[in-house]
């Protein structure tokens, strides 16, 4: 049998033994768990991961590679990935490198081998903690001194925003959209250009100012990482441009509408990861099979003294997943409506955001 050659210990002490791919280096993150079962390569690119180590509960991982269409960002944040199997021979006519390749060049750490269903169980009766990715050589006495010694770091959003504003142009355009970077991910770009959107991709501490020199038709606030509460700058922004301009956030984005309207925030046990999440549209009272990716959730009695409703609610826990106020015509929603590989119930939003646009014109 091959030796193990690499372990992961959270900081309650809990160990697991297993092999080492992507890079050979050592790493502390808050760990998490993801319930998809495709899309892998998403996830890995996904700057809302920043400072997160994700355990993935569908077992197989790396069958089919690395695509160079398929990226959520260019440069991952992601402080590493826990597998069951890893295929390192990806069987996919559009690969152009191995999931380890990738994670190698860009010195994030995994590990497969491990036991990734008590993992996941821990997680959900015990909730996210830290933990820690070493070598098999390292005590646990060792690497719980590392872990206690070690904070997760608050500046993600200043980390994985974009340092200027960039442009994403389409043929045909009828519409500005000014995109708040926290954290954005590709697809939600595509899919604003998709719908005849030029889109001006800033960073997250622009102003206000700034923002309307622009002229925008309408302001849309990005996914990342890390707790809302820490954004002040985009807290601020919405609190100076609600009203003014059509304004749609997504799950970073949701809670910063919240908190600049008034509402709470607080995070969850384990946090919400997967793409197949149940969430009732209070308005239509239908379902959607939801793709998420957050720690945090707007608090639903703080959101009474506030002129945001209620638009969304999560199925399996009851926290809100949507907000609106009409007369602004802000809202946002919890989950994300662009999420690839999927699922697309939600990709209405995106139109629901045109129209408010179309409606200010």
């Amino acid at each position: 049998m091959k030796e193990f050659n690499k372990k992961i210990v959270l900081e309650d002490g809990e160990e697991y033994l297993g092999y080492g791919f992507g890079a050979d280096v050592e790493s502390v993150c808050e760990i998490v768990f993801n319930t998809s079962m495709v899309g892998y390569q998403e996830i890995v690119s996904d700057p809302s991961y920043t400072y997160q180590m994700v355990v993935m509960t569908y077992p197989l991982i790396g069958n089919y590679g690395i695509t160079d269409d398929d990226y959520e960002t260019k440069q991952p944040t992601i402080g590493g990935l826990i597998v069951r199997e890893y295929n390192n021979h990806p069987s996919n006519f559009r690969y152009t490198k191995t999931l380890s390749e990738y994670l190698e060049e860009n010195n994030i750490p995994g590990i497969y081998g491990v036991d990734t269903r008590k993992i996941t169980r821990s997680i959900r009766d015990k909730g996210s903690r830290k933990v820690i990715i070493t070598d098999i050589s390292t005590s646990k006495e060792e690497a719980l001194k590392k872990l206690k010694e070690t904070d997760i770091p608050k500046d993600a959003v200043s980390k994985v925003s974009c340092r200027k504003k960039w442009y994403s142009r389409t043929a045909n355009a009828k519409y500005n959209v000014v995109a708040v970077d926290c954290g954005i991910k590709l697809n939600i770009v595509r899919s604003l250009n998709k719908r005849r959107c030029n889109v001006t991709i800033v960073p997250y501490n622009t102003s206000a100012e700034e923002i309307e020199n622009l002229k925008p038709d309408g302001i849309f606030l990005s996914n990342g990482p890390g707790d809302p509460e820490d954004v002040t700058e985009v807290i601020n922004l919405v609190k100076k441009l609600k009203g003014k301009y059509p304004i749609f956030g997504i799950c970073l984005g949701h809670q910063m509408i919240g908190l600049a309207y008034g509402a709470k925030t607080y995070k969850l046990k384990f946090g919400h990861r997967g793409g197949n999440h149940p969430v009732l549209n209070l308005k239509t009272d239908k379902i959607e099979i939801t793709s998420q990716n957050h720690s945090y959730a707007v608090d639903e009695e703080s959101l009474k003294k506030t002129d945001l409703v209620p638009t969304h609610k999560n199925i399996l826990d009851n926290t809100i997943e949507g907000v609106e106020c009409k007369k602004d015509k802000v809202f946002s929603v919890q989950y994300h409506p662009e999420s690839a590989p999927g699922p697309q119930d939600s990709s209405y939003l995106f139109d629901q955001f045109i129209d408010l646009m179309r409606s200010k014109n």
